[in-house]
């Protein structure tokens, strides 16, 4: 009997992500030093350990809600509007998910019909095609270019509209670029989906995390523009908090409730452990500022040694990735990094792995120690002297 031919379709169209296979080979070998993977390499802050470990001593153990916690969809509303003066509803419009990912999932299954078009830039994310696949709509993909600082060109998203488009696509600060948006390249965005009647998903997980630069939120551009845009955040990347699994959707009231319809029968409610430890997260923003500022200082080391070694680098605005360009080896994103992490027991993610304008790329995060980066670069430039 041959169970794969009792999948579906639409699963076996769906290809693998280009991350995992390389954590998986990273997992098989000794000696590697990781900058591969987008996760904080600092534990959780004691406060926020402190507030689950005190969640279920107290035995909060049960359900929430479908839309989560009302303490903490109002401690999330509070925080976006003393962050960037926008106001939502914490009852009917902000619903707490595990994690970006699933809010990333509740919002194209709630919009999308089949067919219906979703314009991407690349490079980007590597879930965020295979979500719009797998909620039965297309993804279009436009290219962001390293001559434009990764800033999508608005003309491209003009260009790519057909009557079958729905959605606009956006997810600044950006991984894998660094890059962050700047405020009239997004204006200019929300004047083509309103101009087009489109609704936008924004991704602003990695909000936090930026470096000598504002970042904008994108519904906080206006009323018109908010009442068309689902705004994806979370507490993962900026609270060292992957492992908790929460973040949280904010939108107008018929986005939102079609997603806790959707999120009822396949959830029903984020961890309620998780739920707690995050309104504390929300209540200091000390440790996300140390965090910040440590990244700072392995952000400036990884981008001054991967230029010295002839690799190209745009220097990144937020998150915590380097993106550099490769072609200086010969090789494509995908060999190099092969060779890399067989010949110096470096992980690194092809450039690929993220949409075609990832291309002639590699991501390398530096969200890993000071010390290990500086051993990284050393192995590096052993590479490239092989290599270059």
């Amino acid at each position: 009997m041959e169970q794969k031919q009792y999948l579906s379709n639409r699963v076996m169209e769906l290809k693998p992500s280009g991350i995992r296979k390389f954590f998986d080979i990273v997992a098989t070998m000794k000696d590697v030093i990781s900058l591969g993977i987008g996760e904080p390499d600092f534990t959780t802050p004691k406060p926020i350990l402190d507030a689950g470990i005190r969640s279920l001593s107290n035995g909060e153990t049960h359900y929430t809600s479908n839309s989560g916690k009302i303490e903490l969809r109002q401690a999330v509303a509070d925080n976006l509007q003393n962050l960037y003066g926008i106001k939502y509803d914490p009852v009917t419009e902000i619903i707490a998910t595990v994690g970006v990912s699933e809010a990333l999932y509740l919002a194209f299954t709630a919009l999308l019909n089949p067919g219906d078009e979703v314009i991407i830039p690349t490079p980007c994310f590597v879930s965020y095609q295979a979500e719009v696949f797998l909620a039965g709509g297309v993804p279009v993909e436009i290219p962001s270019k390293l001559e434009n600082n990764f800033q999508v060109d608005p003309e491209e998203i003009k260009a790519a509209i057909t009557p079958r488009t729905k959605v606009i696509f956006i997810g600044y600060p950006s991984n894998p670029t660094g890059a962050v948006a700047e405020k009239e390249v997004l204006l200019e965005i929300a004047k083509i989906a309103i101009e087009h009647d489109l609704i936008v998903v924004s991704d602003e997980i990695y909000d936090r995390l930026v470096y000598n630069f504002k970042h904008v939120c994108f519904p906080a551009l206006g009323e018109e523009i908010k009442r068309r845009t689902i705004l994806l955040g979370g507490f993962s990347k900026s609270h060292a908090m992957t492992g908790w699994r929460i973040g949280y959707a904010a939108g107008p009231t018929e986005f939102i409730q079609g997603m806790v319809k959707v999120h009822q029968y396949t959830i029903m409610s984020a961890p309620t452990t998780a739920q707690d430890a995050a309104v504390v997260a929300l209540q200091s923003d000390s440790y996300v500022v140390d965090m910040v500022a440590e990244y700072d200082r392995r952000r400036k080391l990884i981008v001054g040694g991967l230029n010295k070694l002839g690799l190209t680098t745009f220097e990144p605005r937020g998150a915590f990735y380097a993106f550099p360009k490769i072609t200086a080896s010969g090789m494509d994103g995908e060999t190099f990094a092969e060779k890399l992490l067989q010949e110096e027991h470096v992980a690194v993610v092809p450039g690929e792995s993220f949409g075609a304008g990832g291309a002639g790329f590699v991501r390398c995060s530096y969200a890993t120690s000071y010390e290990k980066i500086e051993e990284a670069l050393r192995r590096m430039e052993n590479f490239m002297q092989r290599h270059g």
